[in-house]
Parts: structure tokens; sequence; C-alpha cells
């Protein structure tokens, strides 16, 4: 709501406005620019001077229009209508703008964040003289076919429940009347939070339950947690993007927050298609209802980026505080990286490294740290997580630059994308030796009572032999394969079928796209079987060319496409490994 207070413009660089006359602003309150009411936050005060960055374009603004105050910081909507919604990067509702104004934004339009017309069924969880804290749960929405939506009491709000009913209506409908310190609080199904500010947690815990994606290479090599964080840093055409679609497709998170943060439009036109006929392997139910997506495209205005990013995690908390584990896609990192060179550039700051400025590390660190696995505030310490991934796109896929080098002082997981790898048409492009997951031994130490007790003693074998292929690779290439020994030609076999048959992964076949932990562990098992069988079989007798095209091969490599329920096949395929090799020896 404006205040009435207002300034006028008396500098204009780009995203960059200078205005003058707004005595009591404060930094991050979101003031209306220009004529057209541009969005904008401030960012620096120096004197009566306040440098605010503008998130549209400024083309038209000059010295002398008017700058006015709306008394509060860049916040967001949130309650039920959330998920299937496509936001821009402060929260505008793109359907309703493109309904309204046609297919290109106006500069200046606002429309509410959560749509006023529909209604909703609110169901309450407390009574008439209960008390609530912040955090508690009011009461459910049934937002999606699979998501329930709770009503949360606001944080640092407490109370005697003085009137609560169902009701049926819009996001603005009072559900419930608390009696806080003598005076009476109207609780709606809606609430407004700063995006730059951490929801509370009661207290952070050691995140420890796994998060499967679906990926080979991810789950089996190098697998992240709930709560955990990840970067995919990669030159262009490495699949990054591929990499994030994936993980937003079939990671098995409750709710999916993506942020197109100046990648190109046609990504998130990919994401608007797919999702809505792809089906969640848990639930079955299309993914779009478990999706929440922010688009803030290349031909967006630029600053605009560092609100998408911010508007993403605040959205994503909030229903990590229902309790719920929620993964959130930032693709990419990079892109808000060089908004704020942009913006740090025009307030004439000192720069940092490659012209960043000094303070991208600590923007960046405060970015991850708001995930994790946490206890809700509230009553009976529910659990919820934020896993964060971020992709980055360092120029030439440089991965010295510092943008990378900043996010992987703060992050666990680092999926190293390779163009060699990419250009090969071997995807996902990661690099299985220059990768690393730090949450390793606490997801060996899950899958070995969840999946199989050898999960662990298979991936150090496949990832020993890996790394064994890659100091044999130079010799070969100096010297030629036939200088191998026998028994270094069969782990070279070996080491070429996880490559082929376990890491490549298609994620355009219904029948690859996904794969289940058990059937990850069935596939790499049954490679091993087979590296351990021909070795036996080459110290019985049989020759080293018989061992190499056995009919059986064809089975392994088909192996992949093996449905999920139909995993029996694979001890077919282990006896049929026996038996042939026997009648080799025999």
């Amino acid at each position: 709501m404006m205040d009435g207070t207002s300034g006028q413009v008396i500098k204009v660089s780009g995203p960059l406005v200078v205005a003058k006359g707004l005595a009591g602003a404060r930094m991050y309150e979101m003031v209306r620019v220009g004529d057209l009411g541009l969005f904008g936050e401030i960012i620096e005060i120096r004197g009566g001077e306040y440098s605010i960055q503008t998130y549209e374009e400024t083309e038209g603004i000059g010295p002398g229009q008017p700058v006015v105050r709306t008394g509060e910081p860049l916040s967001v909507e949130l309650g039920p209508g959330l998920i299937r919604s496509i936001y821009d990067g402060i929260q505008r509702p793109l359907d309703a703008l493109a309904r309204d104004f046609g297919e290109y934004i106006v500069r200046g339009a606002r429309r509410p964040a959560l749509d006023r017309t529909r209604q909703w069924d609110f169901i309450p969880s407390v009574h008439v003289g209960d008390l609530v804290t912040g955090g508690d749960i009011l009461g459910t929405v049934q937002e999606t076919a699979i998501i329930v939506h709770k009503i949360m009491m606001p944080p640092g709000r407490s109370g005697i429940v003085k009137r609560i009913s169902p009701v049926t209506g819009d996001v603005d409908t009072e559900v419930a009347v608390i009696e806080e310190k003598g005076s009476l609080l109207s609780v709606t199904m809606v609430q407004r939070w700063p995006v730059r500010d951490p929801r509370p947690v009661k207290r952070k815990m050691p995140p420890v339950q796994t998060m499967v994606t679906g990926q080979r290479i991810i789950d089996m090599f190098f697998p992240i947690v709930k709560g955990g964080t990840a970067c995919v840093p990669g030159p262009f055409g490495s699949g990054k993007t591929v990499v994030q679609h994936q993980l937003a497709k079939w990671a098995d998170a409750q709710i999916v927050v993506y942020v197109g943060c100046g990648e190109r439009g046609n990504e998130m036109t990919d994401v608007l298609m797919e999702f809505p006929h792809l089906k969640d392997p848990a639930t079955g139910e299309p993914l779009m209802e478990r999706t929440v997506l922010l688009a803030n495209t290349s031909n967006m205005p630029v600053a605009a980026r560092e609100a998408s990013v911010f508007t993403g995690i605040a959205i994503a908390e909030y229903f990590r505080d229902m309790g719920y584990s929620v993964a959130l896609m930032a693709d990419s990192t990079s892109r808000w990286a060089e908004a704020m060179r942009e913006i740090s550039g025009r307030l004439e700051e000192m720069p940092g490294e490659e012209g960043y400025p000094a303070y991208l590390g600590s923007r960046i660190a405060g970015f991850y740290e708001r995930a994790g696995s946490v206890v809700c505030i509230g009553a009976n310490d529910r659990r919820g997580a934020v896993s964060i991934i971020g992709a980055v796109s360092p120029p030439g896929g440089d991965l010295s630059e510092p943008v990378v080098q900043t996010t992987l002082r703060v992050v666990k997981v680092y999926w190293g994308l390779d163009d060699k790898l990419a250009f090969a048409r071997h995807f996902p492009a990661v690099n299985w030796l220059s990768s690393y997951s730090l949450y390793q031994d606490t997801v060996d130490e899950d899958a070995d009572k969840t999946v199989d007790t050898m999960w662990s003693v298979n991936r150090k074998r496949a990832m020993s032999i890996l790394q064994k292929e890659a100091e044999l690779d130079e010799l070969v290439r100096l010297v030629g394969v036939d200088s191998l020994t026998t028994e270094d030609r069969l782990l070279m076999q070996a080491a070429r079928m996880i490559r082929e048959d376990f890491l490549h992964q298609n994620a355009f076949d219904d029948r690859d796209t996904y794969t289940s932990p058990r059937k990850q562990f069935l596939m790499l098992n049954l490679i091993l079987r087979y590296y351990d069988e021909i070795r036996t079989g080459l110290s019985d007798g049989a020759t080293l060319e018989a061992l190499l095209n056995l009919n059986v091969i064809e089975e392994i490599v088909q192996a992949k496409l093996i449905p999920e329920d139909q995993l029996e096949q694979f001890d077919a395929i282990e006896r049929d490994i026996t038996n042939s090799i026997r009648a080799l020896v025999w």
C-alpha cells in the first residue's frame, strides 16, 4: 500500500535509477518508478540519494519523474494457487498478464500473484480456545490432487483461537480470528513474506535422507540428499538444462520450484509443454500438480534475475514449513551473477575478480545456505527440507572462473559436465572422474539397508574400474590396445559397459528416462557379474576373443529397457552369463 511519500528521479543508467526526496526510506524497500510505476528496489542510500535497481526496462524514464515508496520490502504472496502457476521474477502471474495485456508484458503492469477468482475449501485443524503460535497449522486446503496446502499461523504471531470454522472462499477470505495480547488478529489463506529474509525454523538437522532422482550416474555415484545443495557447471551445449529438467521431473521431492534465471525462453517453454503430460512416478499425477515455475528469461530485464532467485527460495521455504520436501532448480546462477556485476558497475563500486562485485561470495553463500533439512516452527516438530540444485554457466566452460569457484566452496555436490562427453552424445555428460558428492557415505549407508547390502561395495568396485580405465587410456593412445595384458583388456571391456550401458541414459526414452534404485543396483551388478565370470573363464582356458563376443552381452546392453515391474528378468540374464561362459570352457 502506498504511504504517500514520494521523490523524483535525478539520474537513469540502464536498470539503475537514482532518486532524491525519499526521506525515511530503507534499504531493499520497494518503490514505483516513473509515470508508469515500474517496480524497483532501493539497493544503496548515500546522503540524500537513493539508488534503485528497477525490475523493468527504464526506456522513457527521465529526471523529474516521480518515485513513490510502497513502505514494504520486495515480498511474495503465499497461499493456495501457487502450484501450477508460472510467474516472472517479481511474482507477477504471466498467464494473467497475457490474458489482460497481450503477449508482451506491459511495463508497470500488475496483477495479484494469487488468483482472487478461485474458490478454496478450508477445513479447520484446530478448535476455538486452542493456543496457537507461529507455524501452527490452522487448517488445510486441497490445492491439487496430490498437494494439501496447509494454512499456517504467520511466524512471530500467537494467541487464542476465538473463531474458526469450515469456509469456502478466495484467498482473502477470513478463516480464523486469533486473540493476541488483547487485540483480534484476522487470519486469511494468504500471507506475505519479504523474499530476502529466511523464514524462521526451530533448528536445522543434518540431511540424511537420500533424494532419489532416477538418474543412474547421480544416484549411484554422486548422490544428493533431501536438504542438500548441488551445482551443475558446464560449457554451452553440455546438457545443464537437460539435467535440471530431469531432476525437476523425477526427483522424489514433493514440491518442485523451477527458476529460469536468465536462460533462453524455449527452455522454459519445454517445461511448460512437457510437465502437464508427464506422470509423477510416485503418484501417477501430472508433474505440474506439484510444480511452481518462475521465468526470468534472457530477454527479460537483467536486474529481475536477482528477484527471481530470492522469490523462488521464499516460495520453497513456505512449502518446507508445511513439512514438505522441496527441490529448487536455479538455471542458472551465472546469469544472476552477471546481473550483480552490471548493477555493481553502474553503482561505481570497487570491482572484485573479473569485474564481479566483492560481495559475490556472500550473496551466493546466502542463497545456498537457505537450503537444509529442518524442524519447522509450530507444533508437532514436523520436518521439512529444501534442496537447491543450481546450474552454473561459466564462459567458455572455464571452471576456474569466480562464480563456479565461489559456488563450489558452498555446495556439497559437484556434477561437472564435460563437453567432450556431450559431443560424443553421452548424456548425462557428468564427468565421473572429476565430480564428487560429500553425501556419499550417508547415502551408501542408507542404500545398503534399503536397496541391497552390496550397494556400496559394487559402487566402489565400479568407480575403481573406471579410474583404472582412465589410467590405461593413456597407454592405449601411446602404443595401442594390443599392448595391454589380457586381464587389462577384460577390465577395459567392463569399463566400457559401465560407461555405455549403465551411465549413459536416454532422457527421451520412456523406458530409460527414470531408473529406480533397485533396478540401478541390478544393472550395475549384472555388469560386474559378467566381469567376474569372464575373468574366471579366462583362467579356465577360454579365449579372449570368445569372451569379448558372447551373445549375452546384447542382453546386458538391453537390460536398461527392462520394465520396473519385471525386474526378475535380471535373474535370467545372470544365468545366461554363467551358462555362456561355462559353454566356452567345457
